[in-house]
């Protein structure tokens, strides 16, 4: 895929400062407090700017390069208009070929217009960078003329009258993609082989004159970034290329600056199925843009010490990065990332298009705005560029999408360091009482856009002075519950609960009321299961919400997909509350932490049914968004009602009961694996079991109920989810007993 220019991100200095090492981010750190509180990610990390977008004019066509200073942003692509922030497609438009210049502050533009244009074919403006002192843009692309005198690919600008300076012309053989730019040199990257008539492969300098340097970085494919480093000494080169000058060197090189030799290489420290999109630098670093196809690719960034040119961390997010730019001590991308979770971040989730790193660390900061992927070839951002005005910093992005934070804006958008409007989403709430004389408040932390770090406040019985208050962290892919136990309560009370979520700015609404009566007694089936070691027990006793609440001390919750039926009746335990209902179809529940494999388990839970179509009931797998690509140590129901209990162990290897249990009824399932092999027991009796296998697959994952992938296994049902009530899941850390087993199932009368 093809991407903007470099130098195009450049404020008026032409690069982009560092910020303080102290603004760098440190993982670990406690700031919830409550029982059961989650650590946090990271101490308040240094993300400045905000992540609400504001009212930009936009194009009708891609954005693929930016240039900014003094306040004035110029945006170069394809396309023929701009026109107003809430203007349709279409509607209100105003002719701007291929660029346009606007007013950082107010997302206007200004008086600059210029038109690029080419005889045949679609012109474009690939690349922008701006002379160190500001006065003179330097565009590149495909075109052959502006304003309608002819020009090669290349073009200068004086900034002061927004024309084309007619001292500055030389023929470029094709595409320019990238251009950086010194006092007195400028750098091209692109398609090209020759530029003023003489051989130069991809790369080239020329002086600001116009007049080519014998400076000589030839490549072999493509070039898409070129950047010099802060002290001028050197320039690294970004692309499809595997080598430099004839030296291997695929995707990234560093040369000389003045004569292009090469200074440093990178054979097979890209994978040959990636790119490099983008580069900038800030003081001490050289960031990438990768993108890849096919297996085994490289779609993350990469910091680069300016020192010895090694590397200082990679991320491993795949989703082809597009742009990076470093403001504030943050590296700032635009990609389509869809899967971190190799890195720690957010695994197999809808794209996300804008993210923030440390310069130090590549683990993600809680900065969260988004496009959509849009038109064109789609990726969504492709160009990113900074610069203040009136006392405030704006961060610019372009590129082909259509819609930012869910409301329609193409090509363009930006983002400042304030005002924060956002606030963070209502927590969901979910209360216990399974222990007499007190009422657990458990709730699933909210979600913030900007801020990973948020405070909670719980009020109660309808007061207006919260009972307690508790900070949590939490993204949103990651959201832990929190706990708090109010024991100022009495037998036979009923109380109500509310929480908000504040990020200092901005506080939610508050949650629905949740209440509860405080219990004379202990509840015998969840006491039982609590004793008995469960390390997860969601009883579905919530409202309408994404939480399944965990019972025991581990904060184990889940996230309810799809809006499955709650509060269900009548539920598989006497004096139990609710159960939960699955259509067998989208809906199914999966645990908020990734799990290392369970060397030993037993997996519980009650199913009432009468589906002839089978499904998967509860099981561990490697996805949370889709259906897994590894998926084992689960209990799923033939079309028959016949259940099966699997595992993978040198094959895939199962047990099967006889009987079959579709019958309307509720019936008590739990299957466990340790030393003892495999073991399936339904209604407190052992119904199927395997003594030869005690292992499974080996790989992190999540326990999921109510649907996930079945292909392949034995018995396989006609579909993949369960449709059905459920109710009472645990996972053990242990295999049960036999007379754990009818222990539990005894007790659902309450005996």
């Amino acid at each position: 895929m093809m991407n903007g220019s470099t130098g195009r991100r450049h404020g008026g200095s032409g690069r982009v400062r560092a910020a303080s090492a102290a603004l760098c981010l440190f993982a670990g750190a406690l700031t919830a407090t409550a029982a059961g509180a989650s650590p946090a990610a990271a101490l308040t990390p240094p993300v400045s700017i905000t992540a609400d977008d504001l009212t930009t004019w936009q194009t009708n066509g891609i954005v693929w390069s930016m240039a900014a200073t003094a306040g004035v942003v110029y945006a170069g692509g394809t396309f023929s208009t701009v026109r107003p922030p809430d203007a349709a497609a279409g509607t209100s438009e105003q002719p701007a070929v291929n660029f346009a210049a606007f007013d950082a502050a107010t997302g206007a533009p200004t008086g600059c217009s210029l038109s690029f244009t080419l005889s045949s074919g679609t012109a474009t403006v690939r690349a922008l960078a701006l002379s160190p002192d500001g006065e003179t843009l330097y565009a590149g692309g495909q075109f052959g003329a502006v304003n309608g005198v002819g020009v090669s690919n290349i073009t200068a600008v004086d900034t002061a009258t927004c024309t084309p300076r007619q001292d500055f012309k030389i023929s470029v053989s094709a595409t320019v993609r990238a251009l950086d730019v010194t006092a007195d040199t400028v750098y091209l990257a692109g398609d090209f082989n020759s530029v003023g008539g003489q051989t130069r492969n991809k790369f080239a300098a020329v002086t600001t004159g116009a007049d080519l340097l014998p400076w000589t970085a030839n490549a072999d494919e493509v070039a898409r970034a070129v950047q010099v480093t802060p002290d001028g000494q050197h320039v690294a080169l970004g692309g499809d290329f595997f080598t430099v000058n004839g030296t291997t060197s695929h995707a990234l090189a560093v040369v000389d600056a003045t004569t292009g030799a090469l200074t440093k290489s990178y054979p097979g420290f890209i994978p040959n199925t990636s790119t490099v999109q983008d580069l900038t630098t800030d003081a001490t670093g050289l960031y990438t843009a990768n993108e890849g196809t096919g297996g085994g690719v490289f779609d993350g960034r990469i910091a680069i010490d300016l020192d010895d040119y090694q590397q200082r961390w990679r991320d491993t997010c795949l989703g082809a990065t597009q742009a990076v730019l470093v403001h504030s001590g943050v590296l700032y991308s635009g990609s389509h990332a869809h899967d971190c979770a190799s890195m720690g971040g957010f695994p197999d989730q809808p794209r996300k298009h804008l993210l923030a790193q440390s310069v130090d660390d590549p683990t993600l900061l809680p900065w969260f705005p988004d496009t959509n992927d849009g038109i064109g070839e789609p990726v969504g951002p492709r160009v990113m560029a900074q610069t203040d005005k009136g006392g405030h910093h704006y961060l610019w992005v372009g590129g082909e999408f259509t819609t930012v934070n869910g409301a329609g804006q193409q090509g363009l958008t930006r983002f400042a360091d304030g005002p924060d409007t956002g606030a963070p989403w209502v927590p969901n709430v979910s209360l216990s009482t399974v222990a007499p004389g007190r009422i657990d408040v458990n709730w699933q932390t909210s979600f913030d856009t900007d801020d990973g770090e948020l405070t909670y406040r719980i009020y109660k019985d309808g007061a207006s002075t919260p009972v307690h208050t508790v900070t949590g962290y939490s993204l949103f892919w990651d959201r832990p519950q929190l706990k708090w136990t109010d024991t100022d309560v009495a037998v036979g009370e009923t109380h109500s609960y509310r929480i908000t979520a504040s990020d200092g700015t901005n506080t939610s609404a508050k949650s629905p009321a949740q209440s509860a009566t405080v219990a004379a007694s202990t509840q015998a089936y969840p006491a039982r299961v609590l004793s008995d070691g469960a390390s997860l027990y969601w009883r579905y006793d919530e409202g309408t919400s994404t939480f399944a609440a965990d019972t025991t001390g581990g904060m184990n919750n889940g996230f309810l997909r799809n809006s499955p039926a709650y509060r269900q009746t009548p539920a598989a335990i006497a004096g139990d509350s609710t159960a939960i209902g699955f259509d067998g179809a989208t809906e199914y529940a999966y645990s908020n932490k990734l799990h290392p494999q369970p060397t030993r388990f037993s997996v519980e839970t009650w199913i009432r049914t009468t589906t002839t179509r089978g499904g998967r009931i509860i099981g561990f797998g490697n996805l949370t968004m889709q259906n897994s690509t590894r998926f084992d140590k689960h209990v799923y129901m033939a079309n028959d009602g016949r259940l099966v209990f699997g595992v993978s162990s040198g094959g895939r290897r199962t047990v099967t009961t006889t009987g079959a249990y579709n019958d309307g009824a509720w019936h008590h399932v739990v299957a466990t694996q340790g030393t003892g092999g495999m073991r399936l027991y339904v209604d407190g009796q052992l119904r199927a079991s395997n003594l030869l296998f005690t292992g499974s697959e080996s790989y992190p994952g999540y326990w999921r109920v109510g649907g996930d992938n079945l292909s392949n296994w034995a018995n396989r049902p006609t579909s993949n989810f369960f449709a059905g009530q459920i109710d009472e899941t645990a996972v053990y850390p242990t295999a049960l007993s036999a007379s754990q087993v009818s222990a539990h199932y005894a007790l659902r009368t309450g005996e």
